[in-house]
């Protein structure tokens, strides 16, 4: 084999011995392996004479004089390179397939027959995308309890503890050095293990197994009518307490107040003032579902409520308006489930960004006060109480009474209902925009530039939509029956085993699908934008001062983003897992061919049947009516349906809930069968 000091590049182009990266001129790829060389780092009697053997140059690999003890290859290295050759000069094979040949050569001379891997053979499975590229280099099979070296190559946990029990501490792909700790204590790789597994039961479902594993789920209508009931939650608190049954029909990511149309038993809908015992029961009617966070919402879509429960120092609550504090800057690790001292800064991102996004929008946000806000005179006296809509004017930064930097909203209300603390009879009408002393020294600082979404029109006199409501992009749970309220529940899209497979393969960082995948010697899986954006500006050593002197250097500790150990090492050059690289990329284009055939299959059926109703293919489909014999009676439902919607905004007296019951009495009566999809599948 070659000297120590005669490394080739690794996958990036970098030199495995100067780590630089050469240019092409600089290079010089061997005809047998087609590996890159830095020519600069060659020994000289490993270098070409002219320019014309370039072409034909052989690296200090194959180009070696000791037989090389390969199974594969019982007449020594001229067998093996006579193979080699003979797979680089068929031309029938693609360069990927000749580099798995090669591979099969060099590790073993484990052939098709006895990997079980044909490279002639059709991919048609996820299992196969999975064998052909995160194969361990030693046995060439899938990866039992996988390890991933920091070069990004994948081994059984049992093939490399063998490898390093023979003394070595090289990578057996690109020799690069494995790091001391990590010898000695492999991590397994949790995401490459659920990958296979999953990919495993996609092909043994797919053949036909009659005895798959049951897949256990309790119905909405099958919960306890009240939280807490079980036996376990009893003893041991409300953090194993079920959920209960949910009791309206609006979908999780509905905005605005529940009006009667979306509560199927009370026929009344949630209304302001109404208490509940504690957010469990609270989550039951779909004024606030978390029952641990205080905000409900998405970033990229908005949010649909929060809570007012005392969790934050720097909330100021004044009724009508109140300023509120973002989430997060808090140390949540080990098993601390709440922590009151912040110890970093606020960002606009994840549920403070769905605010943000809300503020823009001018979307309403259900608000819902706990009795724990001691500080507030407008708190209920005791459990959670639903006080309304508000909506959220403007957002910002500042630094907060601790020290850190904060994310702050100003909202206001804005319901048709009075407040529970008001002794007016109306609702809220537009007021002017209270004055925030702490908007001097602020930044960051959002503001709505066009019309809200939700506004009040002065000739209904009543808060209202005045654009079109967000669609729905959830399902509903709800435990009503739909032969008994004529609505049929939209069947949800089956997620693919492939869109499973790359939920797997997320980033714990920006929870997306990873580019440029990057595992840390912890065996965590991170983008590698991502994990260098998240020590970004921080050098591996801390130059250290007092009074005029310095000091010797310290090493500054990076600790990986998804637990506690020291990766500054790791940091220094981080390689780029190809292997898991190439399978997430196969994954994505087989996944848009499939959604390009199904377009163009919907296409098809559209044009040999245009008078056709859709299906139900998409999540965000828009309603369908089952019966087009009752297509007559639609006009006089809307007619109905939109009488009982201004109702409903107007405000809820006794008289206003009497009189919305009889409408929706009469356009259920009216309705018949028709199917109404309430929300997409989560």
């Amino acid at each position: 084999m070659a000297h120590v000091s005669q490394l080739p590049c690794d996958g990036d182009g970098i030199c495995m011995v100067c780590k630089e990266n050469p240019s092409a001129e600089e290079t010089l790829t061997c005809k047998t392996c087609a590996t890159p060389w830095h020519v600069g780092c060659l020994a000289a009697s490993s270098r070409p004479p002219t320019m014309a053997d370039a072409a034909s140059w052989e690296c200090p690999d194959c180009n070696c004089v000791d037989p090389v003890p390969v199974s594969a290859a019982p007449g020594g290295s001229s067998d093996l390179l006579a193979a080699i050759r003979a797979i680089e000069a068929d031309s029938s094979l693609s360069e990927q397939e000749k580099a798995r040949r090669r591979q099969e050569l060099l590790c073993g001379g484990a052939g098709p027959s006895s990997s079980g891997f044909d490279p002639k053979r059709t991919v048609n499975d996820v299992l196969d995308i999975i064998d052909g590229s995160l194969n361990c280099s030693f046995c060439m099979q899938l990866p039992e309890r996988p390890v991933t070296t920091p070069c990004g190559h994948n081994f059984c946990l049992r093939c490399f503890q063998k490898w390093v029990g023979q003394g070595k501490r090289t990578c057996a792909n690109c020799r690069n050095e494995i790091p001391a700790k990590m010898a000695s204590q492999p991590r397994i790789n949790s995401a490459l293990v659920m990958a296979i597994r999953m990919a495993k039961m996609a092909k043994s479902n797919n053949a036909g197994s009659a005895h798959g594993r049951p897949q256990h789920f309790i119905h909405n209508q099958n919960r306890p009518d009240k939280a807490f009931t079980t036996e376990r939650a009893k003893r041991a608190g409300k953090a194993n307490a079920c959920s209960g049954k949910i009791f309206v029909t609006a979908p999780p990511d509905h905005f605005g107040p529940i009006t009667a149309e979306y509560d199927p038993e009370r026929n009344q809908g949630v209304l302001v003032g109404e208490t509940w015992e504690d957010r469990m029961e609270c989550r039951q009617w779909g004024a606030h579902l978390p029952h641990v966070a205080g905000i409900a919402g998405q970033s990229s879509y908005g949010a649909q409520s929060v809570c007012l429960s005392g969790g934050y120092q720097d909330d100021e609550d004044h009724g009508e308006w109140f300023l509120y504090t973002g989430s997060g800057g808090r140390d949540l690790t080990g098993n601390r489930r709440t922590n009151s001292e912040q110890s970093s800064e606020q960002k606009f991102e994840k549920l403070n960004e769905a605010l943000r996004v809300s503020c823009k929008k001018g979307y309403p946000v259900r608000v819902v006060r706990s009795h724990k806000e001691k500080r507030s005179s407008y708190a209920a006296e005791a459990g959670v109480r639903y006080d309304g809509v508000y909506r959220i004017e403007k957002c910002w930064r500042k630094v907060g009474v601790q020290g850190f930097m904060v994310c702050r909203y100003l909202f206001v209300r804005c319901d048709n209902d009075p407040a529970p603390w008001a002794s007016d009879e109306h609702g809220d009408r537009p007021r002017p925009m209270p004055v925030v002393k702490e908007l001097n020294n602020a930044i960051d600082i959002t503001e709505r530039k066009g019309s809200p979404a939700w506004d009040y029109d002065e000739e209904k006199a009543c808060w209202m939509w005045k654009k079109p409501p967000p669609i729905s992009k959830k399902k509903t749970s709800t435990g009503v029956d739909s032969s008994a309220t004529g609505k049929v529940k939209r069947r949800p899209r089956n997620m693919s085993i492939k869109d499973r497979l790359l939920k797997e393969f997320s980033c714990q960082i920006c929870r997306k699908v990873m580019s440029f995948p990057i595992t840390t010697p912890c065996a965590h899986n991170f983008c590698k934008a991502c994990l260098e954006g998240a020590f970004a500006g921080k050098s591996i050593m801390r130059q250290r001062g007092r009074e005029g002197r310095s000091l010797r250097t310290q090493k500054n500790i990076m600790k990986c983003p998804a637990c506690t150990i020291d990766i500054a090492d790791f940091l220094q050059n981080p390689q780029v897992n190809r292997e898991l690289m190439d399978v997430i990329e196969t994954l994505q284009r087989k996944c848009e061919e499939e959604e390009n055939s199904e377009s163009e299959e919907e296409g098809e059926r559209a044009t040999e049947n245009p008078g056709a109703a859709p299906e139900d293919a998409d999540d965000d489909s828009t309603e369908e009516i089952e019966n087009p014999e009752k297509a007559e009676n639609k006009k006089t439902e809307d007619t109905g349906a939109e009488t009982n919607l201004k109702s409903n905004q107007k405000g809820r007296s006794c008289d206003d809930i009497k009189a919305a019951a009889v409408v929706d009495a009469g356009v259920a009566a009216n309705r018949g069968k028709r199917v109404k999809v309430a929300a997409a599948a989560m």
